[in-house]
């Protein structure tokens, strides 16, 4: 059957009355009390809640970033790189990026994986926590625990409001050692890339609201009963991903381990401009995904197609991200 006839066939019955071409015409009767064309409409709230155990863990989306393709993995072609987006269906000269933080409620108290990118206006594709958190019925007053993995802006800059104050009124930061020590020494700016030195300017932005409630753990530790700090230092210095776990039950927050898993899971030698040290990034990734995929653990990363939640498999020399069944949402 052609496409042409299975387009008619689905047109239902009364649109084989007239031929296709013919336009409908509206008298001014008509016209005048045709109801007005519907408004825009935006995207649906952006959250998804799933349990871990008796641990509940909600994903919230806080919008997404376009960005031109070319110089956004350094170390290929871009035509290899447009070749494996185009395999996966995903267009060939932007990438879209994603923004998802990471809830997670426990017997005592409620925990913030990163924070998002902020207040920023209302135009713009990001910055949509807020709005996201309030209707999943998150409230900011209720987290107890602000978890960072790294020190990038869009992943501390929601720890702030607009005038300075706490984003998370009742909350403390838990913030990794080596990440710490390194952003918070304004001598490593002219020693970094230049691509990361801006970030040395919006420490204190984010963080001075939270004088006195930041606490830096070793680089892996128990951060609380039930999640665990792990280095993955290569996206920054000290860039750390967290273990969370109700007895049997496990979930691995990856943060910036890749940004996008396709194709960067999926060719985990590819390096991108946003990478601190690229050969560490890639050791990293290539060692955790490994372990992650033969586990069979749970998964989560703030660059991951909404909801973020699923599961790595390898594939080949890389790793494919599988989501999570969206069933399975409570």
């Amino acid at each position: 059957m052609s496409i042409e006839r299975r387009g008619l066939l689905f047109a239902g019955a009364g649109a084989l009355t007239a031929p296709l071409s013919t336009p409908v015409l509206l008298s001014q009767a008509q016209a005048q009390t045709a109801p007005a064309a519907a408004p825009a409409i935006g995207q649906a709230p952006g959250y998804y809640r799933t349990k871990l155990g008796g641990l509940t863990v909600t994903m919230v989306h806080d919008g997404y970033f376009q960005r031109p393709l070319p110089g956004f993995v350094t170390n290929k072609p871009l035509a290899e790189v447009q070749g494996v987006l185009r395999d996966n269906f995903m267009p060939t000269d932007s990438i879209r990026i994603p923004f998802t933080v990471t809830f997670v409620q426990t017997s005592r108290g409620l925990i913030c994986f990163d924070t998002g990118n902020g207040t920023l206006p209302a135009a713009a594709t990001a910055g949509k926590l807020a709005q996201n958190m309030a209707a999943a019925g998150i409230d900011p007053a209720q987290v107890t625990t602000v978890v960072i993995s790294h020190c990038h802006g869009d992943h501390i800059n929601g720890l702030a409001l607009p005038d300075g104050s706490r984003r998370f009124p009742n909350a403390e930061v838990v913030v990794a050692e080596t990440e710490w020590k390194f952003w918070s020494d304004a001598s490593n700016e002219g020693r970094s890339p230049e691509a990361q030195r801006g970030y040395f300017r919006n420490i204190d932005k984010a963080f001075n609201p939270y004088r006195g409630r930041v606490r830096v753990v070793a680089d892996n530790a128990e951060v609380m009963p039930g999640v665990w700090a792990e280095a993955a230092h290569g996206h920054t210095p000290g860039h750390t991903v967290f273990y969370i776990s109700d007895g049997p039950a496990q979930l691995i927050y990856v943060a910036d381990l890749t940004n996008r898993p396709l194709p960067l899971a999926l060719h985990p030698d590819y390096r991108i401009i946003f990478d601190f040290d690229a050969a560490a990034a890639e050791a990293t990734r290539k060692r955790l995904y490994d372990r992650i995929a033969t586990d069979r653990v749970a998964v989560t990363g703030f660059h991951f197609p909404f909801p973020s939640f699923g599961h790595m498999a390898k594939e080949g020399a890389g790793f494919r991200f599988h989501l999570a069944d969206w069933s399975s949402q409570i």
